[in-house]
């Protein structure tokens, strides 16, 4: 019997991919630095800045002065252009989200969150309309831990307070979420309400799971 739904966050709960993106190559463009020589830094520093090494911030004054052009005030402007566009993302919710959860919620099942993310994305997710409703969030940026490292599966599953095998999780697919959500015992189901073709998303539909093709299918699932 599942007791808890435990979703990852981008590409599944909310895309990046519905409002204009401000990735590393758009941030190189506005620091006036080769793309080839900011995204050397920014990619390398990718685990860093997952597991609460680095903030933005930090990363972006790094690079800055290792090409010489560093300065608060630049710092600051694509700091904010950045959390800026991580906020835009919850404006554009696909129409079933809120209504699912809130149908698990009545149904009386806890709502889980695992999301791989940097300080900028930590700290939006803590403000946005969806934090109210999750009973054990684990944020790679906090806790030190990325998926698919089986461990922040075990962590947000304890802090649920339930077995592993009455979960069910829900993501895209990426960072191998949902192998490592089948080896935790976890029900793996893959999202593919925001997959389009024409994108740059990381990954595409995967014959071996379950899909939900819409949200409330979700609901569908749980028995």
């Amino acid at each position: 019997m599942v007791k808890a739904v435990v979703f990852d966050m981008y590409e599944t709960l909310i895309t990046s991919f519905e409002s204009p993106v401000y990735f590393g190559e758009q941030i190189a463009e506005d620091a006036g630095i080769p793309k080839e020589f900011f995204l050397d830094i920014w990619r390398s520093a990718e685990k860093d800045r997952t597991t609460g090494k680095i903030s933005l911030e930090e990363i972006i004054e790094k690079i800055t002065k290792a090409y010489g052009c560093y300065s608060e005030e630049k710092v600051k402007m694509i700091a904010d252009k950045r959390i800026s566009s991580k906020k835009e993302a919850f404006d554009h919710l696909h129409p079933e989200i809120i209504p699912l959860i809130c149908k698990l919620k009545e149904k009386g099942l806890k709502i889980g969150l695992i999301s791989n993310c940097y300080s900028e994305e930590a700290a939006v997710i803590r403000e946005s309309v969806l934090f109210p409703y999750f009973d054990a969030v684990c944020l790679s940026y906090e806790e030190g831990l990325k998926k698919p490292d089986p461990a922040i599966f075990d962590r947000c599953i304890r802090k649920l307070k339930v077995r592993a095998d009455e979960c069910l999780y829900t993501g895209d697919g990426d960072s191998n979420e949902l192998e490592a959500a089948e080896k935790t015992g976890m029900k793996p189901v893959q999202a593919v309400w925001y997959l389009k073709e024409g994108t740059v998303h990381p990954v595409k539909r995967m014959e071996k799971y379950v899909t939900a093709e819409r949200p409330l299918d979700i609901f569908k699932m749980i028995g």
